[in-house]
């Protein structure tokens, strides 16, 4: 089955990734029937806002069985588009950046890291698993060759927008930003807010309220 064409609101895309992740694991456990109340249970959902959300995909369950996994699966997989290699750089090559570029999960999940970048001579050629810090003038070269479709923005947030812009202009149309500031991008290019530290103060706010 696939997604019907009627837009996802972003709320929901959110929560698809939860969805994917749990249906992969029953997948591996050669579950065969997963019903809207389990996944409610399993994701701190309720069962009407799955039901709610899976309204959006030409994909229905059965009475009393529930959605079929493998299905489901590969529904949210090519909703996610997942199913595709996508080609990824990452520009900042501070610990963060270091950490994101050897992270196991994103070529299993279909995120290649090509590259990565900086501009402190310190930090050129310094290893990061398989990849060498490259200096910021080999960043379009390097967009080019691989067709990079998304960036990982991991600067310092007085620099943020100024490698935004230079992802942007070699091409890059995706841009997942973990610094501390918004980035303006033009409507062509998706950016995404990664932020770590505003989601810690936010965390500590709400631990601190509860006491």
């Amino acid at each position: 089955m696939h997604a019907s064409k009627k837009a996802i609101p972003p709320s929901v895309v959110k929560r698809l990734p939860k969805y994917l992740a749990y249906v992969q694991a029953l997948c591996l456990e050669k579950v065969e029937w997963v019903s809207s109340n389990e996944l409610a249970e399993q994701l701190g959902l309720t069962s009407s806002t799955v039901r709610q959300d899976f309204s959006y995909f030409d994909f229905s369950g059965i009475s009393k069985r529930g959605y079929e996994t493998i299905g489901l699966q590969n529904m949210l997989i090519n909703i996610l588009g997942v199913d595709t290699a996508w080609q990824v750089v990452v520009v900042g090559a501070g610990n963060l950046g270091r950490a994101l570029a050897l992270h196991e999960e994103f070529p299993r999940r279909g995120f290649n890291i090509v590259g990565i970048f900086d501009k402190d001579p310190t930090k050129l050629g310094m290893k990061v698993g398989a990849l060498d810090v490259k200096p910021m003038r080999e960043l379009p070269t390097v967009i080019g060759r691989h067709k990079v479709n998304m960036g990982i923005v991991a600067v310092p947030a007085v620099a943020a927008q100024s490698v935004a812009d230079l992802l942007i202009v070699a091409g890059v149309k995706g841009l997942l930003n973990m610094a501390l500031t918004h980035i303006v991008a033009p409507d062509t290019v998706s950016v995404i807010d990664s932020r770590i530290v505003a989601s810690l103060l936010e965390l500590s706010h709400s631990v601190s309220f509860s006491r």
